[in-house]
């Protein structure tokens, strides 16, 4: 697997065969060397949620699904689609607002091995779990990211899911709008395979929340589950189509010019009325 090696280091190299004397012809093809090694189709920051309401059934099968969807097919398939061939993949789990740990730093997928490395990465990471949801949280930290690795992407994407409202830390919505406001795309995968009765801190619209408070930017979109036994499909279906820069057929956006069809403060509500407060 590469590693998303900084631009500097391959300037070094190249400028030390030069011998401090470089024409402007060979500097001229070190800015060339540079912009290819920087390009890539897509950076995608995956954040994943392992807070307490997701039980371990439910977050074996999430790890393992992202694991078999960078190793199918069809991800491979998008993936030699694009331009460049290539996009820069960070992994990281998120459950309350201080609560975000990186599992995988920013790695280059350029084709099966690479996948495959990153499948088993994913795979050998111990579980854990953390307490509350801070979807804001996830977002905030992932903006940083993007700025951390050395590449260049024709887009930049958080694909973030998660099982419940956000409740914990700043508004979801001043989170999405600065993410927004960066040209970054946010996109959902909100899981919804119990009944919002099995849980104090569910909510029945899930993914109307997700529309209307979480995604948003340039072809933003949800996909949903609602079958336990589809979630390594969703997953799947879900990464090939960011990849591709594609939509699914019925394609979803953030409502942020009109009032959303659920109070996006609604998480936080409900853990006030369970806390007495």
């Amino acid at each position: 697997m590469r590693w998303c090696v900084p631009i500097a280091v391959v300037a070094a190299s190249i400028g030390g065969g030069l011998g401090g004397m470089a024409s402007s012809k060979a500097m001229s093809q070190l800015a060339q060397v540079q912009d290819n090694a920087a390009s890539v189709d897509v950076e995608l920051v995956l954040a994943v949620d392992v807070s307490y309401s997701m039980d371990m059934d439910e977050l074996a099968i999430q790890r393992e699904g992202y694991a078999q969807a960078v190793q199918s097919k069809e991800f491979l398939q998008a993936l030699n689609a694009g331009p460049h061939r290539r996009l820069a993949v960070t992994y990281f789990e998120w459950s309350a607002v201080g609560d975000q740990k990186v599992i995988i730093p920013c790695r280059l997928i350029d084709g099966p091995e690479s996948a495959d490395a990153l499948a088993s990465e994913i795979l050998k990471t111990p579980t854990r779990r953390g307490s509350r949801t801070s979807i804001s949280g996830a977002i905030n930290f992932a903006l940083p990211l993007f700025e951390a690795n050395p590449y260049r992407g024709l887009r930049r994407v958080i694909d973030i899911s998660g099982d419940g409202p956000n409740n914990h830390g700043p508004p979801v919505t001043d989170a999405r709008d600065a993410a927004l406001e960066l040209g970054v795309t946010i996109n959902g995968l909100p899981i919804m395979v119990r009944e919002p009765s099995q849980t104090a801190w569910d909510i029945r619209d899930l993914d109307i929340y997700y529309e209307d408070c979480v995604i948003g930017g340039p072809g933003a979109f949800v996909v949903t589950i609602k079958d336990r036994g589809k979630i390594k499909e969703s997953i799947r279906n879900k990464l090939v189509l960011e990849v591709s820069g594609r939509t699914p057929e019925r394609l979803n956006v953030a409502v942020t010019e009109r009032e959303p069809r659920i109070p996006c403060v609604i998480g936080e509500r409900i853990w006030q009325d369970r806390q007495g407060r």
